[in-house]
């Protein structure tokens, strides 16, 4: 797997964008994350967004985080938000996943922040089997679905 920085309307980003948009469309019936996303949300040294691609350079898997302090929407100073982790359906079971969680920390530890947060749902029990056997732990609720029911968030610091 090579993974590489890219901007978040790259065109490969937003091929990924728009087929995990299609599966939460599948899992919740809702048409998918309404969270607003800014291509600028995802520049260094604010954030990143990775692109994993196989050795027949396909994209496979990506992942970003994007810098949020303090906002009144449950962010604390120095979080980096985790969004659009996504692994297609044929990549899936290989550990692509964890490695480009690892990735992700280490980068936002890189640019100071100090807790990674994510926001995901009770659809997605893959997605919180992960988050939690790397660490993360429930949280307060924040962003666009703090006050939906099947929301669940989670921190883990980033540390030194």
């Amino acid at each position: 797997m090579n993974i590489r920085r890219v901007p978040f309307d790259h065109p490969d980003a937003v091929k990924l964008n728009d087929e995990v948009q299609a599966e939460y469309h599948e899992r919740y019936g809702d048409g998918g994350d309404a969270t607003v996303l800014e291509p600028a949300d995802f520049d260094p040294p604010r954030g990143v967004y990775l692109i994993a691609y196989d050795e027949l350079d396909r994209p496979i898997a990506t992942g970003g985080w994007r810098s949020q302090d303090e906002n009144g929407e449950g962010n604390e100073d120095g979080d980096a938000e985790l969004k659009r982790m996504f692994v297609v359906k044929q990549a899936r079971g290989r550990g692509l996943a964890r490695r480009m969680l690892a990735e992700l920390e280490t980068d936002a530890r890189a640019a100071g922040r100090l807790r990674m947060v994510l926001e995901t749902g009770t659809e997605q029990p893959e997605a919180i089997a992960l988050y939690t056997s790397s660490g993360y732990e429930p949280c307060t609720k924040f962003g666009y679905y703090r006050f939906h029911d099947d929301s669940r968030c989670f921190a883990k610091r980033l540390g030194s």
